[in-house]
């Protein structure tokens, strides 16, 4: 298996069930929010997006999607760079409501990728995907090959991301 970065958590709190991520770069705040926005670097781990981010709302097209796809649009609810974006994203599971923070401290960026779930929702799916593609954010962070073996996500990955209690 390749995977390579830690696993997410599935956290129950006052606001109901979310997944959470949590990893560590030796790099700026700064370098890290260009890589979750800036489009060509996205891409590289991601997918695209395209539009005007000032209207609040881009449309984003995963890697999943087919080229040509015009993409998902996505609600930008909060943005401070190189700190917070939060935005939520249709799917055919309802709205996932996502949000990124990042903290910097003596040249160290602390990144929480939070995804909240909606009940009764089978985070086992989810949990392997956001890792997949976090995997690959860490990959462009560290200008390594990014993973492309989604098989060594899911199912594989599936129990670790089960609800907790559930």
């Amino acid at each position: 298996m390749s995977t390579t970065g830690p696993r997410g958590q599935v956290l129950r709190d006052e606001s109901g069930m979310r997944l959470e991520f949590v990893r560590t770069y030796d790099d700026p705040a700064a370098d890290v929010w260009s890589a979750l926005t800036d489009p060509a670097r996205l891409e590289r781990w991601f997918g695209t997006w395209s539009g005007d981010p000032a209207t609040g709302t881009v449309q984003v097209r995963s890697l999943e999607e087919p080229e040509g796809s015009e993409g998902q649009p996505a609600t930008i609810l909060e943005c401070v760079p190189p700190h917070r974006l939060v935005v939520e994203l249709p799917s055919p599971d309802g709205v996932w409501h996502l949000s990124v923070a990042l903290t910097e401290e003596g040249g160290v960026t602390t990144l929480v990728f939070t995804h909240r779930l909606a009940e009764p929702y089978d985070a086992s799916s989810i949990g392997p995907g956001w890792h997949y593609y976090l995997d690959r954010l860490d990959a462009v962070l560290a200008e390594r090959p990014v993973p492309d073996g989604w098989g060594d996500y899911y199912p594989v990955l599936a129990a670790d991301y089960a609800l907790p209690g559930g």
